[in-house]
């Protein structure tokens, strides 16, 4: 009997959530085939099959918190070659049924038919259920079976509760650490775009040709940030103690938004990255976030962050620092404004950025200046060939 437990996890994470079973007991598995998913507050992972037999027993349910080294249940590797006892069910759902996914509730997940024999389909819940959509005129077989302990229905007014994920609790946590713990203060500017937009619009297609990537407006900022960090290095530093520890290389994080929340993915060594490269890189992150393939290594680090509220839609707001981290620039959605130009009022296609820094260590003087030095570059994008 072999005991599958919980695996190291990475770098300062301790613990997970069993965010699903993927077999149930009596399943025949084979070597490195995954058994469980773990959720951290990070990355999800799964939990291979070190040995080829039989699922005989689970001991930890879907929902539950474990630790590393906990025992999650056991296999049977005597039983690899025994042929699967028929199930004492009358009607067994067929074997490439999913089980259903843990209900989104404040209790993990108590039945152990959910991890032990497929649910019957009528009454599997949804694989990710994010939110459940009140009935037009509620009534108790409108809530789902599985999610039953999460909606509260009173009269005319359903509510459902949700347990937040790994993710979510380690972000809201975070965030309030850094309003906590740093004296955050946020500077404004607005950037004229024409200069990087008119680049763009006469290399794109060449450059799609020869990278297979499109030319985004994010290797710009990266290119300028770093530039400006040069200039301005109590931005590229971080508070240990009571000493300041200034980064002399250049790790940019780039916020994006993931169906299970925001994460922050890094790209090591951005001054040495070509623009090709930037954009590959971020484009990959992008894909891997969305399918939930990110890893540890990926998301570890980070001297200075890059966000981009404006693909959303946001014309202005006030980043928040990824401790340790003391700035973070935001960037936001671009838009026709008048401006004036050589006497002349024009239509321009105008930015506006934030720059959000921790007071204990970077100055008033040098945030404004450090916006002003990334205003000034994305201007006059020839200055990054000059200085460099």
């Amino acid at each position: 009997m072999i005991n599958i437990v919980v695996p190291e996890l990475g770098e300062s994470v301790l613990e997970a959530r069993i965010a699903r079973w993927l077999k149930k007991v009596g399943d025949h598995v084979s070597v490195g085939e995954p058994l469980v998913e773990l959720e951290t507050e990070k990355i999800n992972l799964e939990v291979n099959a070190e040995r080829g037999g039989v699922i005989s027993g689970i001991t930890r349910q879907d929902g539950e918190d474990v630790k590393i080294g906990d025992v999650l249940g056991t296999l049977d590797e005597s039983a690899a070659a025994s042929p699967l006892k028929p199930s004492p069910s009358p009607s067994p759902a067929p074997a490439s049924a999913p089980a259903p996914a843990p209900a989104p509730a404040s209790a993990p997940a108590q039945a152990p038919a959910t991890v032990r024999t497929p649910a019957p389909p009528a009454a599997a819940a949804p694989a990710a259920p994010q939110v459940i959509p009140p009935p037009a005129k509620p009534a108790p077989a409108a809530v789902p079976a599985s999610a039953a302990s999460a909606a509260r229905t009173t009269g005319e007014r359903p509510e459902v509760r949700q347990r937040m994920t790994k993710r979510r609790e380690t972000i809201a946590r975070r965030l309030v650490e850094a309003q906590h713990n740093a004296a955050m203060l946020t500077t404004f500017n607005e950037v004229d775009m024409t200069a990087v937009m008119g680049l763009r619009e006469r290399h794109k297609e060449a450059f799609k040709q020869q990278h297979g990537v499109g030319l985004g407006i994010s290797s710009f900022f990266v290119k300028v940030s770093v530039a400006a960090l040069r200039e301005f290095p109590q931005l590229n530093a971080e508070i240990q103690g009571d000493e300041i520890v200034l980064k002399r290389y250049y790790d940019i994080g780039i916020a994006v938004g993931a169906e299970g929340g925001l994460v922050v993915p890094v790209l090591r060594d951005a001054d040495k990255m070509s623009f090709a490269k930037i954009e590959q890189t971020i484009r990959d992150y992008a894909k891997r976030a969305a399918d939930g393939t990110l890893t540890l290594q990926d998301l570890a680090g980070g001297t200075f962050t890059i966000t981009n509220g404006g693909v959303f839609g946001s014309l202005l707001s006030t980043p928040i620092l990824n401790p340790p981290q003391v700035g973070i620039l935001g960037l936001h959605k671009i838009q026709e404004r008048p401006v004036g130009v050589n006497g002349q009022v024009v239509l321009r296609p105008m930015m506006y950025v934030a720059l959000s820094y921790d007071h204990r260590i970077v100055d008033g003087r040098e945030a404004v200046q450090f916006l002003v030095k990334i205003k000034e570059y994305i201007e006059e994008p020839a200055q990054l060939l000059i200085n460099q």
